[in-house]
């Protein structure tokens, strides 16, 4: 049985005089009001037998009225850029179904908010929407997905508020509101105490919200894997939580290299689960490839994983050479393996380092260096090679700017 909930913030005592016209503006009083009152996530519990969890994560729909006006279609895109839409499948692996939000998928959600803020809405009708977002692809019932089942894997994103690639990105969750707030300060409408309390509650609420969120999702994915994750200390992130599912029998050896290199969470998901998917799709392993392991990214026969067209920070991060191709099959190999030294020599082959860069990373753990995305690792592990090694976290940031140019960020 399906269980609907739609999260909102909390209530604070600032609140009355936000939304009211004559102590901050019109303007501010109503942006305020649909901070307060619009839903910030929409949960579906159980929609069906092949998914646990269901997860929209919105931002202010601080112009809805306009959005549903077909000539601001553009308005509706913009919105849309910043949802968030996630699944946890029977399996408890977690899916990011963004790509699957097309234009009319995103008028026909905002059509229902506004029929919610209306009263005349149903929880149901937006499980519609949901489920047939999934249906062009076939995930609704997942034994007749075929390869479109493990397409939407998350890989990057991290369940930590604050955190780079969070699924909370609190800057494009309620612009117009903050931007309204600052420009009521900047014309004496509020004075400076009146502004601080209003940061503070924000701050406050949406620390709560994100906390309830957090939960839902982490109490729907397997126990088992979150412990090893957790006992990584590579945080909550949802590719590695991924990589290590997908293999339970190999889950120990790649938890212990996850320990001792958590800044390449990133690259095992987007390098590493690849393998693991094609490797689940083949039915026998093609002949005349000899030894080079590079033949598990091919395809077998007709059937192949449904992929995006262009992926920019996938071709940035160059995964899809032929020489990428060669040094993550044998890394995939060395770890579930569990050798340690060829784990090394191949992420040292992969971006052309010495091995003795990678072994002291491996040693030292270095926290500063963070988990960064894979179209910037490699330019990082390059600068760091090239120069001596940090310090301190600021000599490790200056290092870090000087690698990745903030004009490419």
């Amino acid at each position: 049985m399906n269980d609907a909930e739609s999260l909102r913030v909390d209530r604070y005592p600032i609140d009355d005089e936000l939304r009211d016209d004559g102590s901050v503006g019109p303007e501010l009083a109503h942006l305020a009001r649909a901070y307060i009152d619009s839903p910030r996530a929409l949960i579906f519990r159980n929609p069906s037998s092949d998914w646990r969890l269901f997860v929209v994560l919105l931002p202010l729909a601080s112009r809805l009225s306009l959005m549903r006006n077909p000539i601001f279609t553009r308005l509706t895109r913009a919105w849309g850029l910043n949802l968030r839409f996630l699944g946890v499948d029977r399996d408890h692996r977690i899916h990011d179904f963004h790509d699957l939000l097309t234009d009319r998928m995103l008028a026909s959600l905002v059509d229902w908010l506004g029929s919610l803020e209306s009263a005349g809405g149903r929880a149901e009708q937006g499980l519609d929407l949901l489920f047939e977002a999934l249906a062009d692809e076939m995930l609704t019932i997942l034994e007749r997905a075929g390869p479109a089942r493990c397409a939407h894997l998350a890989l990057a994103q991290r369940l930590e508020p604050g955190a780079p690639a969070t699924i909370f990105e609190r800057s494009t969750r309620y612009p117009d509101f903050l931007a309204q707030l600052r420009r009521a300060l900047r014309d004496g409408i509020v004075d400076v105490a009146f502004y601080g309390r209003a940061l503070r509650s924000i701050d406050l609420r949406e620390a709560a919200i994100e906390q309830r969120i957090a939960s839902q999702l982490l109490a729907s994915l397997d126990p088992v894997t979150l412990a090893k994750l957790e006992r990584t200390g590579a945080g909550h992130h949802l590719g590695a939580y991924n990589w290590l599912s997908l293999a339970p029998r190999q889950a120990a050896m790649r938890a212990h290299v996850l320990t001792n290199l958590p800044a390449f969470a990133t690259l095992f998901a987007e390098a590493l689960v690849p393998i693991d998917l094609l490797r689940a799709e083949a039915c026998e392993v093609e002949e005349g490839f000899g030894g080079d392991p590079s033949h598990e990214y091919r395809d077998h026969g007709a059937r192949h994983r449904e992929a995006p067209e262009f992926d920019l920070k996938r071709l940035a991060a160059q995964h899809d050479t032929a020489h990428a191709m060669h040094w993550h099959a044998l890394l995939a190999r060395a770890v579930d393996a569990g050798q340690d030294r060829a784990v090394i020599d191949a992420i040292a082959g992969r971006f052309a380092i010495p091995a003795n860069l990678v072994r002291r990373i491996w040693r030292e753990r270095p926290g500063s260096l963070g988990q960064p995305p894979g179209w910037q690792l490699g330019e990082i592990l390059r600068a760091l090679d090239a120069s001596a090694w940090p310090a301190d976290t600021r000599e490790w940031e200056a290092l870090i700017a000087r690698a990745i140019p903030a004009a490419a960020l």
